[in-house]
């Protein structure tokens, strides 16, 4: 192999070998980067079930993954592991995703071009059979849903708004009252 990361190890060979030690966790991936850079950085995004992730969370998942890579040794090179949640404004990965954030707005960058388009921008309106539906300003400046193929959406995120802010802090305070209280 070449000192190119992307050859050191592919990202969706990572992947299978970090889902099922996070599954075994209680986390589930939402998405598995290694940069190319001189000394490579694997970044793992993973979540709870409630959608939380704090920082004890990172570091149990990190040494999980660590304990597995010493062993199984999937990048040649020296790397860095970086475990994380996907926060408020997070990464949209997997078609649940764009089902679960239905409402909220969106940045889609698309592999290859609709309709003279390669970013689209506007308000998740849920899938139909492999499309994402977004409703966005059409032609005639009046809003229209776009059907998306997922297959064509190289990277998603969901923007950064009051309603989605409002949505983080409530699910926070559900999640907050259903812990255990620990004295």
């Amino acid at each position: 192999m070449s000192g190119d990361a992307e050859t050191m190890a592919n990202v969706s060979e990572l992947q299978s070998l970090i889902e099922p030690v996070a599954q075994s966790l209680g986390y589930s991936v939402v998405r598995v980067r290694l940069s190319a850079a001189h000394q490579p950085v694997l970044q793992v995004m993973a979540e709870r079930a409630d959608g939380s992730m704090e920082v004890e969370d990172c570091a149990r998942l990190s040494r999980a993954i660590s304990v597995l890579f010493d062993e199984v040794d999937p990048i040649e090179s020296e790397y860095s592991l970086e475990v994380s949640s996907p926060g408020i404004d997070r990464p949209l990965t997997r078609r649940r995703d764009f089902e679960a954030y239905a409402g909220h707005e969106a940045r889609l960058e698309l592999r290859t071009p609709i309709d003279g388009r390669k970013r689209i921008k506007g308000t998740l309106k849920g899938l139909s059979g492999e499309d994402v539906l977004i409703e966005t300003m059409g032609a005639e400046r009046t809003p229209a849903i776009l059907p998306v193929p997922f297959s064509l959406i190289g990277d998603a995120k969901l923007v950064l708004t009051d309603a989605l802010i409002e949505e983080d802090l409530k699910r926070r305070k559900a999640a907050d009252k259903a812990a255990p209280k620990t004295e």
